[in-house]
């Protein structure tokens, strides 16, 4: 008996509005799976110690990276502390674990980070500390240097996040604020080895701008703060400027941190290979466009639309059905007085869907792996070819909302929100565009 033929894929008996929404989630949902620290840190993991083992840890993801450690080594005496976000706790047998704030740092973020320190001080050589660190473990452990107070920090944090500054800059100033970061904590663990399991959620995965790297050198420097402060006009108070001048209290810079080690268990890329193959033996083709895409985010929706339009009607960079997949961080500026509600990857959204016009045969999800869109309850959204209509069909004017920085808004309205809370793990957005 001759073996039956593949379904071929065409536009009209296989791309239903069903099928492209299930689709797209189940490729996000597949992206964020692959970061899971239960299903990747085991591997990753160094020689059990001979002397103590300390685990320290900061991120969205540090309480179920804890847990998977504490399921990984049942046989190890591990002690330590872990801080997460509100509502990202697990439950963990031996590690304690602390709550604090995002994306502003509050007073449990200055708690968390003086017990860190406090767990790696006064270890011997044999003694191994396993830091584990994951995106938004910058604001959730914030202590601050010298002659600062935490307000001090919550302000400049607020103005960077409202300037359109992107994750690297900003983490170059909180650094530079900082009694914890940038190295400070694999200082205060000499002379233990440090080891770091890190989930990356920034554009290159470079261990110095995740979660401002704590445990690793510093290659920027107060001027570079102070230059990053100026670039987007920001004007500290005058003990805060005064700070940034003081180059005797610069960080740990390379080459200074011997007892420290880095391992990335996650990072963007790996999701978006795994989002790619599901994709692939879905019978779509899929393209990678990169991983570290930045910039403002309604820009990056125009930009995407254009390849989208290129994919439609000239076949290229793939022959439909396609998709484009993309990561990073893109950046939103807001202007005083504007009171939407939305993150970058709604943002994003509404301004591909006004970008498209309209044009059939074109979804996209666009979703933060954490499962929470800047401050918002969604990840992000679906836009579908007839987004602007529902929109409009709502009395929304999705222009409007798109200058008001409303996209959250537009999208509840019509039921194109995508809700998965909290995910317990970071590798920053997931942007995918199915082109039939």
């Amino acid at each position: 008996m001759a073996s039956p033929r593949p379904l071929r894929h065409t536009r009209a008996m296989q791309w239903t509005d069903a099928r492209a929404r299930q689709l797209l989630r189940s490729l996000f949902d597949t992206a964020v799976k692959a970061a899971d620290p239960r299903a990747v840190l085991a591997n990753h993991l160094p020689p059990k110690p001979e002397g103590s083992c300390i685990v320290v840890g900061t991120g969205k993801s540090a309480a179920l990276m804890a847990a998977a450690l504490e399921d990984a080594w049942p046989d190890v005496n591990l002690t330590g502390t872990v801080v997460t976000r509100y509502g990202h706790a697990t439950p963990t047998k031996h590690i304690e674990v602390i709550e604090a704030a995002h994306p502003v740092p509050d007073a449990n973020s200055e708690k968390g980070a003086r017990r860190l320190l406090e767990r790696v001080r006064n270890l011997k050589p044999d003694d191994l500390v396993l830091a584990l660190i994951s995106g938004g473990g910058s604001a959730l452990c914030a202590l601050p240097a010298p002659g600062l107070t935490l307000q001090d920090k919550q302000d400049i944090n607020r103005a960077l996040l409202a300037s359109g500054a992107n994750i690297t800059e900003m983490n170059c100033v909180r650094k530079h604020l900082s009694a914890f970061k940038g190295g400070r904590l694999a200082a205060a663990a000499a002379p233990a080895q440090i080891v770091t399991l890190a989930i990356s959620d920034v554009p290159g995965d470079d261990p110095a701008v995740i979660a401002s790297g704590p445990t690793v050198p510093d290659p920027t420097t107060f001027a570079d703060a102070r230059e990053i402060l100026a670039r987007y006009g920001i004007h500290p108070a005058p003990h805060i400027a005064s700070h940034l001048e003081r180059a005797e209290q610069e960080t740990p810079k390379p080459g200074s941190l011997p007892n420290s080690e880095f391992r990335l268990i996650a990072t963007p890329m790996m999701s978006l290979f795994r989002a790619a193959e599901a994709a692939r033996r879905s019978g779509v083709t899929p393209v990678i466009l990169g991983d570290a895409l930045e910039g403002e985010a309604s820009q990056a929706g125009i930009l995407m639309a254009g390849i989208a339009k290129s994919v439609r009607t000239h076949n290229h960079p793939a022959k439909p059905p396609a998709l484009l997949l993309s990561g990073g961080e893109t950046t939103v500026t807001i202007g005083r007085g504007s009171a939407g509600r939305g993150g970058r990857n709604t943002e994003f959204l509404l301004g591909l869907a006004i970008a498209l016009a309209e044009l059939p045969g074109v979804y996209a999800i666009a979703g933060d792996t954490d499962g929470i869109d800047g401050t918002e309850d969604a990840a992000g959204a679906i836009i579908t070819p007839d987004t602007l209509v529902r929109a409009r069909d709502a009395g929304l004017n999705p222009r409007a909302m798109l200058s008001g920085h409303d996209s959250y808004t537009l999208f509840d309205r019509i039921g194109d929100l995508v809700r998965t809370g909290p995910t317990l793990t970071n590798v920053n957005d997931v942007r995918a565009i199915l082109v039939t």
